[in-house]
């Protein structure tokens, strides 16, 4: 669904709102991403970190904590090394989709002294294979939820309003994505049968030049729950 400019400029402002708190920096062996908590039911067990399987196939990696996401205020590190989380990421490399169990990261934050305070991506708007059949060669406004990288390397939430296409099997945002970007959260809106809009979250940005892949949430599901190891 293609919308108008100040249509997009109100979801955009409503996505921020209601998932802002489930996206945060990510960065491994120089390259800068997004990652974000994903829910995939009522139960906290079923809790996982998203990201694109390229971002993790180094090591070093790191979150970077915003004050927003942590509570209480000023306990929480800046940095988690996820050297120090137990279970580590499950990368599945043929999907493009990297998982995170969140286990550890609650108890990283136990141990601290400190917890989060998260808006993970519900998996009532997770888009299920109609949605993602729909989506065609007639481009539709696209919202990517991720941590851009400024010049003075600082890491701020942002929203870049794009395109999304069908070509052939493949679910494309048609323009290149700055810095960072990678890993980030794919939103659409769609008409309902009933007249609704509703918004769903399409997938994860891919790495891409010229355009990034989208591994959608049919994929995702997928590999969920994840277990340890290269697939």
């Amino acid at each position: 669904m293609l919308l108008d400019s100040d249509g997009e400029s109100d979801v955009a402002y409503e996505l921020c709102q209601v998932v802002g708190r489930a996206i945060l920096p990510y960065r491994s062996s120089g390259d800068f991403g997004t990652a974000f908590f994903f829910r995939g039911g009522d139960d906290p067990v079923g809790e996982s970190l998203l990201t694109a399987a390229d971002l993790v196939s180094g090591s070093g990696g790191e979150l970077s904590l915003r004050a927003s996401v942590t509570e209480p205020a000023g306990v929480a590190p800046a940095i988690i090394a996820e050297a120090d989380i137990v279970p580590g990421w499950a990368r599945f490399a043929g999907d493009g989709v990297a998982v995170l169990p969140t286990a550890g990261l609650h108890r990283y934050a136990g141990d601290g002294g400190w917890r989060w305070r998260v808006q993970p991506v519900p998996a009532g708007i997770a888009a299920g294979p109609e949605v993602v059949a729909r989506v065609g060669a007639d481009a539709s406004s696209a919202f990517v939820l991720a941590h851009g990288v400024r010049e003075d390397g600082s890491r701020p939430l942002e929203v870049a309003i794009e395109r999304v296409v069908r070509d052939g099997d493949a679910v494309l945002i048609t323009t290149e994505l700055p810095p960072g970007y990678v890993g980030a959260p794919v939103f659409i809106v769609q008409a309902e049968p009933t007249g609704e809009v509703s918004p769903y979250c399409l997938g994860l940005v891919l790495p891409g030049v010229g355009a990034h892949p989208v591994a959608t949430f049919d994929r995702i599901r997928a590999v969920l729950p994840a277990t340890p190891g290269d697939v």
